[in-house]
C-alpha cells in the first residue's frame, strides 16, 4: 500500500463529518448508534436528508449541500480513498451540511430509521451485468423494496444518474414492473433533458464528475431516471 493512501487514511480519521463504523457490526445485524439521530447529532437540526449512495468522491452530496443549506446531505460509499477526497472539501470549506459514511449500501437501513431520508442518488453505479435478478444493482427495485424503502419518507424521490446504457435499461425495465412513478426518463441527459426540467434540477443534472467529464469527452451519453415511489 502507497504512504499517499495511508496519509489519506490517518487523515481520514480526523474529520469530524466522517463516519466508519466497523462493518461486522452491521453484518451481524446491529443498527448503529445514531439510526433516526443524525440530523439532531451530526447537524445539531431537524432538516430533510439526502443521500449519495455510492458517493464516489462526493461530487453530487457536495454540488447539492453548497445550492441547498437547506438540507442535510450524506454521502455514502466504502472506499476511504474517495470519500477522503470529498472530506476534505467540506472541511477545507467549512461546509457543515454534509457528511460522510463509510459502509457497504446492502447494509444502508443499519443506519437509518424508518422515514429518516427524504431523498436517494444514485451517481453511477455498477451495472452488475451478471446479476440476473437484481440482487446487487442497487438501483434496481430490489434494492429499492428490501432496503430503500425502509429509510424513505413516503412518496420519496430516487434520482439514477449513469452511463451505463446497460443499467439505465435494466432499471427502468425493473421500475415499471414494480409500478413506480417515473417522473423524468432520459437516454441523453445533456442532448435534451436539461432543456425540459426545473432550474434547479438542471443545475443538479448539469454537475460532471471526474469521470463523467471524461466518458463525455469519448461520446458516450449520460442516462437519468428520476422515480417516485
Amino acid at each position: 500500500m502507497g504512504k499517499g493512501k495511508l496519509a489519506k487514511w490517518k487523515e481520514l480519521a480526523t474529520f469530524d463529518r466522517v463516519f466508519e463504523p466497523p462493518l461486522e457490526e452491521a453484518i451481524a445485524g446491529h443498527d448503529h448508534a445514531l439510526k433516526g439521530n443524525w440530523a439532531r447529532e451530526v447537524f445539531g437540526n431537524d432538516r430533510p436528508i439526502i443521500l449519495e449512495l455510492g458517493c464516489g468522491k462526493g461530487e453530487y452530496t457536495i454540488a447539492q449541500a453548497r445550492r441547498n443549506p437547506d438540507c442535510n446531505y450524506i454521502g455514502v460509499d466504502i472506499k476511504g480513498q474517495r470519500v477522503w477526497r470529498g472530506a476534505k472539501t467540506i472541511t477545507e470549506e467549512a461546509i457543515r451540511n454534509v457528511a460522510f459514511l463509510r459502509t457497504r449500501i446492502e447494509f444502508i437501513d443499519r443506519y437509518f430509521a424508518p422515514g429518516e431520508v427524504s431523498e436517494i442518488w444514485l451517481t453511477f453505479s455498477d451495472p452488475q451485468p451478471k446479476d440476473e435478478k437484481g440482487t446487487k444493482r442497487i438501483t434496481s427495485s430490489v434494492f429499492i423494496e428490501k432496503r430503500y424503502r425502509n429509510i424513505l419518507k413516503p412518496e420519496s424521490i430516487i434520482h439514477v444518474k449513469s452511463d451505463s446504457a446497460l443499467l439505465y435499461e435494466l432499471s427502468k425495465e425493473s421500475y415499471i414492473e414494480a409500478g413506480y412513478q417515473i417522473n423524468y426518463d432520459s437516454a441523453d441527459v445533456y442532448g435534451e433533458l436539461v432543456h425540459r426540467v426545473p432550474d434547479a434540477l438542471r443545475e443538479l443534472l448539469e454537475v460532471k464528475t471526474f469521470y463523467e467529464q471524461m466518458w463525455l469527452e469519448q461520446g458516450k451519453k449520460i442516462h437519468y431516471l428520476q422515480i417516485q415511489i
